[in-house]
Formats: structure tokens, sequence, C-alpha cells
């Protein structure tokens, strides 16, 4: 360590985590335009095959690392140890830009615990960073049957000293009862954590930053004993153990695009330009048949009608939001890349699926004429 480093102290580190659609990378894109975080390095842990989500990230004024291995209460977990340890070097030796904060987005399945654990307790880190913080985004719209459904979801609420609720501006006369419910269960998992709506503007820097060195106290007493059994499988040695139940022909190497049997991570991509009704077909049928199995989807799609001007579509579950073209292509891969996270069903079907609709070769072509024909005959997987 540097003389220079010792006098700044630790650098803050601040976890945004919350479950697959919660709004994680809106909020993100909103506080990083705050100028009080000017001079912050973002971390994006991405779960599956190709990462998308770097591209829906505006400019930052900073520096940017997109660690793609997968899940990152598991396998990421060493890399992300190595990304901060090379953060600090490089800024030791004056080779990467100035940096203040360092903010870490978790996909959308971690387990926090592990990360918590790893940044509490590593030898070197801990004389370099200290936690400020986590930030758990929770979606009011599905954030009731999320926490019924996906135990990481409640680890995630559990953790964090700052929740910020999205899209409560999207709540219907028939949707705002379990709303009341939501928060009502919020405050019995983490009664200390402030209950921030980012519709109504309160999920800001000031607000979501700065919460202090991370503590359990006033947390509920899962917290602590979920740090201590990280703490164990560490002195154990076990770094990719955890809860999930992963098949056992995941016990020797844990597959990136496998959050447990029944969690898939998969990318669709073509060369051609998409037509956009074919895309508009395959968008509404496939969440119309599938929607509670489909997790996330987020994407960027060459349209033939605009080629220039990429669409960016996102959907959770059965809710598709609107898609908004970009004025201008991120990067130089023009193809379409659609980034699908899907609890029981089958990959195969959905790629029969888009293959039909986009004239993709893969699929024969009495099967697209009969796919084009009778949609609904697809309604399997």
């Amino acid at each position: 360590m540097t003389e220079q480093a010792a006098m700044d102290g630790p650098i803050p580190l601040t976890i945004l985590t919350g479950f697959l659609g919660a709004g994680k990378t809106t909020l993100l894109n909103r506080l990083l335009s705050d100028p009080a975080l000017a001079d912050t390095v973002v971390i994006v842990n991405e779960f599956g095959e190709i990462g998308l989500d770097h591209l829906f990230i505006e400019a930052v004024d900073g520096d940017m690392v997109l660690l793609s291995s997968g899940c990152l209460c598991c396998t990421v977990r060493g890399d992300l140890v190595a990304a901060l340890e090379d953060l600090v070097a490089k800024r030791d030796a004056g080779t990467v830009s100035p940096f203040r904060r360092v903010l870490v987005e978790t996909t959308g399945l971690a387990d926090p615990a592990p990360i918590l654990q790893a940044a509490l307790s590593h030898p070197y880190l801990v004389t370099r960073y200290a936690i400020d913080g986590v930030v758990t985004v929770v979606d009011a719209l599905n954030g009731y049957a999320t926490l019924d459904e996906h135990s990481e979801a409640v680890k995630q609420v559990a953790v964090a000293d700052r929740i910020a609720l999205t899209k409560s501006d999207l709540l219907t006369d028939a949707t705002r009862p379990e709303y009341g419910r939501l928060r009502a269960r919020l405050r019995r998992l983490n009664p200390a954590a402030p209950l921030l709506e980012a519709a109504a503007g309160e999920a800001t820097a000031d607000a979501l930053m700065g919460a202090g060195p991370f503590e359990t106290s006033g947390k509920i007493p899962d917290v602590a004993a979920w740090l201590r059994e990280e703490a164990y499988r560490d002195a154990e040695g076990d770094g990719h153990a955890h809860d999930h139940a992963h098949d056992e022909r995941d016990q020797d190497s844990h597959d990136v695009n496998r959050h447990d049997s029944r969690v898939r991570a998969f990318c669709l991509t073509t060369d051609r330009p998409v037509p956009m009704a074919a895309l508009d077909m395959f968008m509404t049928l496939l969440p119309s048949a599938h929607g509670a199995k489909l997790l996330r989807m987020k994407g960027i799609v060459n349209v033939a009608e605009q080629p220039d001007r990429p669409i960016v579509l996102h959907g959770v579950q059965h809710v598709l939001h609107p898609p908004v073209a970009l004025p201008r292509w991120p990067d130089a891969d023009r193809r379409t890349r659609l980034v699908f996270i899907t609890r029981d069903l089958d990959e195969s079907f959905v790629r029969r699926m888009w293959d039909a609709f986009t004239g993709t070769p893969a699929i024969d072509t009495p099967d697209r004429a009969a796919l084009m024909d009778n949609p609904l005959s697809l309604r399997r997987g």
C-alpha cells in the first residue's frame, strides 16, 4: 500500500442488488448522473453466456469492469476479489483514472451473503475497502410473489441497508393492496432499512449512499447466521458451496449458465435484421403463453425497418416494457442479442419459436409454416 493510499483511507464499496427485473440498471443510470458519484468505478456482474447490461449503462466518469463469469454467489466470487485487488493496484500505480468509490451491481440471482463475507473478511480487501451499504432494489409490481418463490430475493432484502422500491408509478387500484402487503413484509424482513420509492424521487444518491460500515445489528438474526455459514465454508476451503440445489452433474464443475436445475440462462442471436412484425408476434406470444417462466428477458434488436437505430427490450414474466429505440448502436456488434433467464422453460422451445418467427434456417420449413399458421401449437416446454 502506498503512503497516499494509507492517508486516503479505505475506499467506500457499495453493493447494489435486487432480483431479476427489479430495475437495478435503471436506478444505477439515474445515480451515476449525480455529480456526487462522478468518480465511481462500477463492477457489473451478469448471469449467462453473453453480457448485455454494460451496454445499457450510460457513460460513467471513471471506469467500468464487467465480470461475466456467471453466478455471483458461486464462481464469480474469486473474480470479484481479483477485480477489487486489481483496481486498487492500478489506482496506486496511477494507471487508471482516480476514483473515490466502487459500486458492485450484482446479478439478480445473487445470494449477497458470500459477497459480504468476502469483503468483510479478506485480509487485504479489508485494509483497502469499507462496505458502505447494501442497496436492494425491489419491484413494486412483482416483489411479493418474488419473495414467495425465490430465497435469494429474501436474502437480498434482509441484508439491505437501504431498500429502493421501483415501478410504484405503475400500480393500479387492483395492485395497490398487494403493494401495501409488500411494504409490510419488507418491514418484517428488515425493520431498520428505509423504504425509498424511486418513482417519487426518494432513491437519490444522497439517500442511498453513505450508509456507513455494514452491521448485522438491526437486521433479522438470519443475516448473522448466513455470514457465519460463509465464514465456515471459507475455513473449509469450499468456496463454491451454497444452498442451491445444483443437480449431481454440477457438483464437480459449476455451469455458469445454471443457478439451479430449474433456472437457465441463454442468448438468442441472429445476424439478420428482424422485421418488426415478426418481433412483435414473438414478443406477444412468448410472454402470454409462458410469462410465469420468464424470470427475465432483455436484449438489443437490429430491426429491419431502422437498422441504424436498434431497439432495446426489457421484460419480467408477463410484463414487457415498451421498446426503446437507441439513437445509435452502443458498440460495433450489430447482431440481435436477446438474453433469457428462465425457470422450467426449455431453451430449445424458445429457440424454435424464435427461429420460426425470424426465418432462421435452424428450423425446417414445414415446422415454420405450421407454427406461423398456428402459433399456439408450440405451447409446451
